[in-house]
């Protein structure tokens, strides 16, 4: 596997399994990850022959990704058996929503909980994300590996007392700052990958709370991608998280972790600001 991530002062790095070396160094007319996009859609080059030697992933401090994410989406209700434990039918097409950018944070967050008087009932879920390479539009599920950059895990986090007051509160639930955690890396795999068997598992102090497979999925992450491609034009550094196998409820003191096979994890400690300002 191939990587793209950024450190927490913001230098890009490309990366393999066995370490990280500056992007410059693989990759020596990139500046930045975003600059990468395009061509992490077609796979990255190897790493062997880059002009500086790996440092081991150990010995650097990631940051978020992406620096200016572009359209964040969320996906509701996609897995089997998710839909059956809110209580709710599976949706016929993508229930998709979107995330303003100021949702956004990176790996360890921390996840900042609103006013208690606000909401005091906030969950978190592990997703598996697609990030956007290539400018398209229209584009055929067959044909969607064409305008994938790569995936990475995020947790993905909803005021859910607020969402239960009235549903058309759901931007307002899912919009406050630091409610979309995103992975360490970008994971680039060959085109035409198979991802079924990738297991999502949204991590609570240690026990998993919820797992699933992309293969339960009721859209696939390439339908994804081609769906919505249908609706408006999609962008270098859009992003689309593919729905999660379930959510735990999180705290002040909480830390909740988003597990993908194969592409990686991230994770994020839960704090309320007026606790950590009277520290």
């Amino acid at each position: 596997m191939r990587y793209l991530a950024r450190t927490t002062d913001g230098r890009p790095l490309a990366g393999d399994d066995e370490g990280f070396v500056p992007l410059g160094a693989a990759l020596p007319d990139a500046s930045s990850v975003r600059d990468v996009l395009p061509r992490a859609t077609e796979g990255l080059p190897s790493l062997d022959d880059a002009t500086a030697e790996r440092v081991p992933r150990t010995a650097v401090t990631l940051g978020p990704v992406l620096d200016r994410p572009g359209k964040l989406f969320g996906i509701g209700l996609n897995y089997a058996g998710h839909a059956a434990d809110l209580a709710e039918e599976p949706p016929d097409e993508p229930a998709s929503f979107f995330k303003p950018a100021t949702a956004a944070t990176g790996p360890g967050g921390p996840i900042r909980l609103p006013p208690a008087e606000e909401t005091d009932r906030v969950t978190a879920e592990a997703e598996l994300a697609v990030v956007i390479g290539r400018t398209c539009r229209d584009v055929p599920v067959a044909d969607a590996d064409e305008v994938i950059a790569g995936y990475t895990p995020v947790i993905d986090v909803t005021a859910e007392d607020v969402l239960q007051r009235n549903p058309r509160y759901l931007t307002r639930a899912k919009s406050y700052d630091t409610f979309l955690v995103f992975g360490p890396h970008l994971a680039t795999p060959m085109p035409g990958t198979s991802l079924d068997d990738v297991e999502v598992r949204t991590v609570l102090n240690g026990s998993v709370v919820a797992r699933n497979t992309v293969a339960n999925m009721h859209f696939s992450p390439r339908e994804l991608v081609a769906r919505h491609s249908e609706v408006m034009t999609l962008e270098p550094g859009d992003v689309i998280s593919t729905g999660t196998p379930g959510a735990g409820r999180i705290e002040p003191g909480d830390r909740v972790r988003a597990e993908v096979d194969r592409f990686g994890a991230v994770a994020a400690d839960v704090v309320r600001p007026e606790e950590t300002d009277m520290e």
